[in-house]
């Protein structure tokens, strides 16, 4: 019986079951609202300010006059379906809004309806489907904060995500702009700084009357109308959800002014020679550089702004982590694959070498997703036929029993044929057991391919002088080794950070040339993270380093 008149108040409701919410009405955030020519007219968003128009809606509300500032918008999502209101007929506008509520008219804004979930929390449908769609990441929403004020940095996330909101803050100056423009522009944790960017960019928000943008802060219910509605332009048109039209992906054209030692336009297409990796004409070549994060939580600093700095400090590698699992590619292949071709292209653009990682992790073994990574690796090798800069690395990191004789080999004789398919001659990295530490197997049973590497990943604060002496006995039986993945860590991503075991191994590296990827490039709040927590996305100085970072980019050249 709780769960039927449960149903039905939620049907009833605004966004959902909020009738406890907190009344705030002292809240203001300047934004900006369009007359009917879609001209911009700054406004200020409180109980005070003046209205949009007139509301011309014939749907009521008991506490929406008309003349209010939100009425206009509010009264039109409602006739549009996407807003309910309670059963006594009100609105109440200066509720604040909470991350189900939110979740709920973002999902009807960006596919026409919603669901009522008949077990559990009303919104647990629509929160899942928010999940799956990546609007926001496991490690960031739970359960238990459903009926939680959401913060503004995380409705900026959701609604940039849920409603496609151009992606401008690549833009020539568009970041520094609104760094400086956003007074509490550092308080931003940078994994949003860059869609608050976004948001900004495209006239979303505008902060507040003092210029802060003030990320975990709440919404109001009107606010929170309001910044809906100029993200999908209905202040002035009857079409409530955005219409986007998918533009086919482009390899992109080296920048012929980004020319750095080392990259591409010096050594051109690799070729393995022996146990080396060689440029186009012979000459040994040791590729130095990072890996991103995973592209579902750290896109941000694969941004052209964020490689070119990387580039800066003497990089000539750039590994691009795709991630399977995890709400990755399996979940979300267009989204995601999305985001890689973006990553590549701005690490193209920036004459380095890029590797795209298929990277297995949870999923342990690489057969689990075999014809997947078949279709892909077709798709994005016919893309990247004739462009030298990419390497591909068809498995990260087998585990959990994976084994290369049963597995992993049969696993890469499917997948190496479709990409030499459409580009014959690339370098082709494969990973071996044990997150890729069974690289031995690898050397008394290989590939019958050319321009095959095995990978070699390790953390310093726990993989040592056992791991180094698995690769000297690859190395004497003819195999080579490529380090994409390794930390100054342990293996976890956190503890150290170990300088000393980092340098031990460093050196090795690069007394046999052996080419590596350091992890990672994103903010996130761990040891291994090569940047300090809200650094910019679109570049930085010694000052943004973690102590992971600065050691490693003092190792680039």
């Amino acid at each position: 019986m709780k769960r039927i008149i449960l149903v039905m108040l939620s049907a009833m409701f605004f966004f959902g079951i909020s009738a406890c919410a907190e009344r705030n009405t002292n809240k203001t955030e300047t934004v900006n609202v369009y007359d009917e020519n879609r001209q911009e007219v700054k406004g200020v968003v409180s109980e005070e300010a003046a209205p949009t128009g007139n509301t011309g809606a014939g749907h009521e509300f008991s506490d929406v006059n008309g003349d209010e500032w939100f009425a206009d918008n509010v009264l039109r999502m409602a006739d549009e379906g996407i807003l309910r209101g309670y059963s006594d007929g009100s609105f109440k506008p200066y509720n604040t809004i909470t991350y189900a509520e939110f979740c709920t008219v973002i999902r009807r804004m960006a596919v026409g309806n919603s669901e009522t979930s008949q077990y559990g929390h009303w919104a647990k449908s629509n929160m899942e489907y928010a999940l799956s769609k990546s609007w926001y990441d496991y490690d960031e929403i739970n359960e238990t904060v459903y009926d939680n004020p959401i913060p503004r940095y995380m409705a900026v996330k959701i609604l940039a995500l849920g409603m496609n909101i151009p992606q401008t803050e690549n833009d020539e100056g568009v970041y520094w702009r609104y760094m400086n423009e956003i007074r509490d522009f550092n308080s931003i944790n940078g994994r949003y700084a860059y869609l608050v960017v976004r948001a900004y960019n495209d006239g979303i928000f505008t902060g507040d009357e003092t210029g802060n943008f003030n990320p975990d802060s709440s919404l109001t219910r009107a606010e929170a109308c309001a910044i809906i509605s100029r993200a999908a332009g209905m202040s002035n048109t009857e079409n409530n959800v955005p219409q986007t039209i998918p533009e086919e992906p482009q390899a992109v054209v080296k920048n012929p002014e980004a020319v750095h030692s080392g990259g591409v336009s010096e050594h051109g297409a690799l070729k393995v020679v022996g146990t080396r990796l060689c440029g186009s004409n012979g000459e040994a070549v040791q590729l130095r550089g990072m890996s991103s994060h995973g592209l579902q939580w750290f896109e941000q600093y694969t941004s052209r702004g964020a490689i070119a700095c990387t580039a800066g400090y003497g990089a000539n590698l750039f590994r691009v982590a795709m991630y399977t699992a995890e709400n990755g590619y399996i979940s979300q292949p267009g989204e995601i694959k999305k985001k890689l071709i973006n990553a590549v292209n701005n690490a193209v653009s920036e004459d380095m070498y890029v590797i795209i990682d298929w990277h297995i992790l949870s999923d342990s073994n690489p057969m689990m997703y075999v014809n997947e990574a078949k279709e892909f690796f077709n798709e994005i090798s016919l893309l990247y036929a004739d462009c030298p800069n990419v390497i591909y690395e068809i498995c990260n990191e087998p585990n959990g029993g994976a084994s290369w004789e049963r597995d992993i080999k049969p696993y890469a004789e499917t997948v190496i044929p479709v990409i030499r398919a459409n580009s014959p001659d690339s370098v082709i990295l494969v990973g071996s057991g044990t997150w890729s530490q069974d690289f031995d197997k690898c050397a008394d049973d290989p590939l019958d391919f050319d321009n095959i590497m095995y990978t070699c990943h390790f953390y310093a604060g726990t993989h040592g002088q056992w791991l180094r002496d698995r690769i000297d006995y690859a190395l004497s039986k003819g195999a080579p080794i490529f380090v994409s993945e390794w930390g100054t860590s342990a293996a976890d991503g956190n503890g150290g950070v170990f300088l000393n075991e980092s340098s031990e191994w460093l050196r090795f590296l690069n007394d046999r040339g052996i080419s590596w990827a350091n992890w990672s490039l994103c903010d996130k709040n761990e040891t291994s993270a090569a940047l300090l927590p809200g650094t910019s996305a679109n570049g930085w100085g010694d000052e943004s380093l973690s102590e992971s970072g600065k050691f490693v980019f003092g190792n680039f050249k």
